[in-house]
């Protein structure tokens, strides 16, 4: 049995994530080696923990290597935490390949971990292009990594442009976009009634039209959050439909984003607004499935979204450059541009679906190929 262990620590990470650990976990030739840490173990996040164990996962270890504060100072720290943590479980676990995704602060530091150890990486949503230091983490991950998992077909050629050998690239697609045709296939486009038991906020008429916002921080533009998210709330609220607002994931500028969503609530001007830290992943799809636009600066909009033909509004620098569908608009951060651009999209509807991203089969194809590679060549080298 070949064991593949994958470090999840995000509620981001985990949805990029699932329907691979799935596939990993019912092929007959690999065994899963679960470890779960950073942002995923704690409440302040949703504790995405017991999201992973209510799906029927177990985690083989977990990692605490979030230093509090969101800021550049304890991004850096949180990610040497890591790598100060992360070699004792692998020593311990003995994983024959480390699967790990995206660009956070904690992919980092799984990837070097690994790498110094000699331990084979695989990397899914590599090549990709976009705003903040997810851009340069992304292509540092890349140049690491010995098997590349990509999500599009531009991201397969920047692989290979960035010097990684073609028959180390396997263009699968996104697993995120699996989960998404999972849900459409089950149609089911209700919400369960009891969604506002938790979070905090008025209980929503999510009969008519409503918005999903969700933005995050932009660590190359830290100490603007604040002042950010406080002309996107302007812009929803000028909109008037009911709005579900999701918390902001743990990046430097986090508390900036956090203290003026409470300002916001604490000044009174959060009625018609429902707030969580954290969705499960069949929820938010549905929502998104019938939201009437999402607006704010996460990847759902561009990956999810496009494949369900949502109405996106995407603010600010973090998705620069991202492949998109035709569903998105982009503004800068101003309440009255994201308001028209919010009208506009309404006014537009629903979109074609568009599968920039993939067919949904993305963690069945990971696993297949797990499965039936030989032996890794850890040593890298470079090809022109």
């Amino acid at each position: 049995m070949k064991r593949i262990c994958v470090v999840i620590g995000s509620r981001a990470n985990y949805s990029s994530i699932k329907s691979a650990l799935r596939a990993v976990d019912q092929h007959p030739e690999l065994e899963l080696q679960l470890v779960i840490g950073a942002s995923a173990l704690l409440d302040r996040y949703g504790s995405v923990v017991d999201l992973i164990e209510a799906d029927g996962f177990r985690a083989d270890a977990r990692v605490h290597m979030l230093i509090e504060g969101e800021t550049p100072v304890t991004m850096a720290m949180s990610t040497g935490v890591g790598m100060i943590e992360l070699p004792q479980i692998f020593s311990r676990l003995d994983p024959h390949v480390v699967l790990t995704i995206g660009d956070r602060f904690e992919t980092m530091a799984t990837t070097l971990a690994a790498a110094y150890m000699n331990i084979p990486v695989a990397h899914t949503m590599g090549g990709e292009v976009t705003g903040t230091i997810d851009e340069s983490i992304r292509h540092a991950v890349t140049k690491f990594a010995h098997i590349h998992f990509p999500a599009s077909r531009d991201a397969a050629e920047r692989i290979e442009k960035l010097g990684e050998r073609p028959e180390t690239i396997f263009q699968v697609g996104c697993p995120r976009i699996d989960l998404v045709a999972e849900v459409l296939e089950r149609d089911e486009a209700d919400v369960n009634s009891h969604l506002f038991d938790t979070g905090v906020g008025d209980r929503l008429d999510l009969s008519g039209p409503f918005v999903v916002m969700s933005q995050h921080p932009v660590t190359t533009e830290y100490g603007e959050g604040e002042r950010q998210i406080t002309e996107t709330l302007h812009a929803v609220r000028q909109i008037g439909h009911p709005t579900i607002v999701l918390w902001p994931n743990p990046d430097a500028g986090s508390d900036d984003i956090a203290r003026g969503l409470r300002k916001w609530r604490e000044q009174g001007k959060a009625e018609n607004m429902h707030f969580f830290k954290n969705l499960p992943v069949d929820v938010y799809i549905r929502l998104m499935r019938r939201a009437a636009c999402l607006v704010g600066n996460s990847s759902s909009g561009i990956r999810e979204a496009g494949f369900i033909g949502t109405p996106v509004v995407n603010i600010g620098s973090r998705q620069a450059g991202r492949e998109h569908g035709d569903n998105v608009v982009h503004v800068d951060h101003d309440r009255a541009a994201i308001a028209d651009a919010m009208a506009q999209q309404q006014r537009n509807g629903r979109w074609e679906s568009q599968s920039t991203y993939g067919d949904g089969r993305a963690g069945m194809r990971i696993a297949d190929t797990l499965a039936g590679l030989g032996a890794v060549e850890v040593q890298k080298r470079i090809t022109y």
